[in-house]
């Protein structure tokens, strides 16, 4: 690979990784929801060990099984008059729950994706409120994990 080159940042892209902290947020209809944190990207394959009975080695085989893919939690602000993530929770009900779709971009410098996940049959699974602190000055941040069936990962 070639030492890096000052220049513009489309000429330094394939030296420098992108930067994390310019992302946004589709869950179902609602678009650009500003969130400060996502979390759980993870996928992951289960291994099956195997031995028959009569092999040679005395050691297992691995095999690929089943995939796993994480929960995904994500953070934002407390405001005033904001309780969508309740409403998100009140709607689930056994199996009735209209599964969304999650949508997760991470933007370069012109606001265009450069990587995406998408979560299929997603569902809200846990709400948790903002910590309460007389003692701190920091913002309130409430977090929302959603459970999903699968992900789907794509690099522009």
């Amino acid at each position: 690979m070639a030492a890096p080159v000052v220049g513009p940042g489309d000429v330094q892209d394939k030296f420098w990784p992108l930067p994390k902290f310019y992302f946004s947020v589709d869950i179902g209809d609602v678009t650009d929801i500003a969130f400060q944190e996502v979390s759980g990207l993870d996928v992951e394959t289960e291994v099956i060990e195997y031995r028959h009975g009569n092999s040679q080695s005395f050691s297992t085989i691995k095999m690929p099984g089943l995939k796993k893919y994480g929960d995904v939690t994500l953070k934002k602000g407390v405001f005033a008059n904001d309780n969508v993530f309740y409403e998100w929770m009140d709607q689930v009900k056994l199996n009735t729950y209209k599964r969304v779709t999650v949508v997760i971009r991470l933007l370069d410098e012109t606001n265009a994706p450069r990587m995406t996940w998408t979560l299929t049959n997603a569902f809200p699974q846990k709400v948790t409120p903002t910590e309460l602190n007389s003692q701190s000055s920091e913002a309130g941040i409430e977090t929302i994990v959603f459970a999903h069936e699968g992900m789907k990962q794509e690099v522009a």
